[in-house]
């Protein structure tokens, strides 16, 4: 091969991975706005006073029960709050009508993997931005994206395809899992502890 034929091919290669990794993720994911407002920023300040578990609860045996029920936000929001849209929109379309949100779920894990919540909040003491990132932080809803072949949540992968340089809360797949085990010295031994 000439050597210009080399370089042709190397600058052809270049450009095809660059816009694979620039088009791929706009293609790969499906983008939806979550069906309601809600700032989490506010629920937890110390005006409302509310922690993680008043709302996201783990039962006693271990179950999660992620997303909570209508009936959690009816206790405050029986009438608007306010004056704002999203506020009367909440109240009007789900909370009067007594109809559930229908939220779309960020760390909803594959079929196949056991995660007890209870695990590892109460024994090993791990906080849930370990895992959510600063999530519960946020003053708005980020879009939800979900991964067009698999149906899991972008926040499953992370924000990188190339999974490079991802800090604690961005990705919840089993090499994350696996990470934070070893640097915590607690290795599983057996692919059931984890898998159904």
């Amino acid at each position: 091969m000439s050597r210009r034929t080399l370089l042709a091919f190397g600058a052809g290669f270049l450009l095809t991975a660059a816009l694979g990794w620039t088009f791929l993720p706009a293609l790969l994911y499906a983008t939806a706005e979550q069906p309601a407002a809600f700032n989490h920023k506010l629920h937890t300040s110390e005006k409302v006073g509310l922690a993680c578990q008043d709302c996201h609860a783990i039962q006693e045996d271990g179950r999660f029960s992620g997303i909570p029920p209508l009936a959690k936000c009816a206790g405050c929001h029986a009438e608007p709050l306010g004056p704002s849209v999203a506020e009367k929109r909440l109240v009007e379309e789900y909370v009067k009508p007594g109809r559930e949100i229908p939220w779309l779920v960020y760390a909803r894990q594959p079929d196949n993997v056991r995660f007890s919540h209870a695990l590892h909040l109460k024994r090993a003491e791990i906080a849930c931005e370990r895992c959510h990132g600063a999530h519960g932080a946020s003053d708005t809803l980020r879009p939800y994206q979900e991964n067009r072949i698999s149906g899991e949540s972008r926040d499953i992968w992370g924000p990188s395809l190339a999974r490079v340089g991802l800090r604690p809360g961005e990705g919840m797949k089993m090499s994350d899992c696996e990470g934070c085990h070893a640097q915590r010295s607690r290795s599983r031994s057996s692919c059931l502890a984890c898998h159904r």
